[in-house]
């Protein structure tokens, strides 16, 4: 009966060294699935919207980031200011150009492009309020003065042709 239990015992530490061996296999690391890639460094971007008229922040306007990469817009991101006019965003990759639009009610929309260079890029963009749109039918403001070769009508507008 010892003898027995001997030969199984010997055999099981057989049995538990050949599995053993068999997972050591397993844990290579050149036979498994994809390999890492780590992330791109990205840069700290901070953007300050303030009024251009007397230079306070504008809270709650539309900052929209386009990261750009070989002139193609790579998605979008659209962030609000806070009460200091500041929109910040740290997942621009360092490198990569900046689209950036900036909407707020009551003020033209802004867009400019920029290149993120640096671990961090402050932007200051100056919101102008919208100023007098121009037309080809006024001069100078003036309404009724249009242009003199044009027939007019009895209001001194001219007459549709």
């Amino acid at each position: 009966m010892a003898v027995r239990l001997r030969r199984s015992g010997a055999f099981l530490a057989f049995a538990s060294l050949l599995l053993a061996a068999g997972t050591l296999h397993a844990q290579d690391q050149q036979h498994r699935g994809r390999k890492y890639k780590p992330p791109p460094p990205t840069s700290h971007v901070t953007v300050t919207v303030i009024k251009a008229t007397n230079g306070k922040p504008l809270e709650n306007a539309a900052v929209i980031f386009h990261p750009m990469k070989d002139n193609k817009d790579e998605g979008n991101l659209e962030l609000k200011t806070n009460e200091d006019g500041k929109a910040v965003i740290d997942v621009i990759p360092t490198g990569d150009s900046l689209r950036l639009q900036v909407i707020a009610s009551g003020f033209q929309t802004f867009g400019d492009d920029y290149e993120i260079t640096g671990d961090s890029k402050d932007i200051v963009v100056k919101m102008k309020r919208p100023s007098a749109q121009y037309s080809i039918y006024k001069q100078n403001g003036d309404p009724k003065a249009a242009d003199p070769n044009k027939p007019q009508n009895e209001q001194g507008t001219a007459k549709p042709q």
